[in-house]
């Protein structure tokens, strides 16, 4: 599925008119200007997924968070915005195909590290419940409790209870479902389960992260069927060999200036564990 046909940044030309018109002399960075016009980046044309490949400070993030804030998709972690980020991204232009769905969003690192502590910090705060609550058990079983009052009648059903079941039991009833059970890998590959639905642009920058290779080509599945039957339209950027093979997708290597469309098997980082693995053939 296409909705966004085709994005286009402003040039160094449109970057340079938008200077001369302002006064604005007390800023020593003009971020995001000057960092995509810098590769010679101008126009994205987008399939059903399009990747952005090239090393660190190529500009990967920077034009996904620029697309992601001109079509207005949701985002879970905040994004550190410059004071020209506005008039940066009014200056881009955008060609829909179909109307951006209310599904569709950004998922950044940040959003699955974010989601990854928030379950660690969950299963710590179901250990110290467990803790307490084999307290609550042991002082319900044994006590001397008498009810006076209707005030007591929680107290009554706490000790009737304790009195009834196990101690694992009633614990276990009373914590919500064990969560522990997910590795922090398997933990992002689920939250990209859940926030990946049906019909929408999802904008997933460097998704592999926390992933194991096992992982990734797991994703990369789940990528192709959401994007071949589900209505989805992927734009990705990534260093991940497995993912930039995925079939059928359209690949900007951001290393070239001007950024060009190779296939995954000419790009420089695919080539480099190539090479590595061939030389050690031998040992496999």
């Amino acid at each position: 599925m296409i909705y966004l046909r085709e994005f286009t940044f402003p040039d160094e030309e449109m970057e340079y008119g938008f200077f001369m018109s302002i006064q604005r002399t007390c800023y020593d960075s003009f971020y995001p200007f000057k960092i995509l016009s810098g590769r010679g980046l101008e126009t994205l044309e987008f399939e059903p997924v399009t990747i952005l490949y090239g090393g660190n400070g190529s500009g990967k993030s920077t034009a996904l968070n620029v697309i992601a804030e001109k079509i207005g998709v949701q985002r879970d972690s905040l994004y550190n915005k410059s004071n020209f980020y506005p008039d940066f991204v009014k200056m881009c232009v955008l060609e829909q195909a179909l109307d951006t769905p209310k599904t569709s969003r950004i998922i950044t690192s940040d959003d699955v590290f974010d989601y990854v502590l928030n379950i660690r910090n969950l299963n710590e705060g179901i250990d110290q419940k467990r803790e307490e609550l084999f307290d609550d058990y042991l002082d319900a079983k044994y006590s001397q409790f008498q009810m006076k009052s209707m005030a007591d009648y929680e107290q009554l059903k706490k000790v009737n209870t304790a009195r009834r079941k196990t101690q694992s039991r009633f614990v276990r009833e009373k914590l919500m479902d064990n969560v522990r059970g997910l590795s922090n890998g398997e933990s992002a590959f689920k939250y990209f389960t859940e926030k990946i639905t049906d019909n929408g642009i999802y904008i997933l920058d460097e998704p592999e992260n926390s992933l194991s290779p096992k992982r990734q080509i797991e994703l990369l599945h789940f990528i192709e069927d959401s994007a071949r039957f589900f209505g989805c339209q992927f734009i990705i950027s990534t260093h991940s060999p497995f993912l930039l093979s995925m079939k059928g997708a359209k690949i900007y290597d951001l290393d070239e200036n001007p950024v060009i469309v190779k296939r995954w098997t000419e790009l420089e980082n695919v080539r480099m564990y190539f090479d590595f693995f061939k030389r050690n053939e031998d040992k496999f």
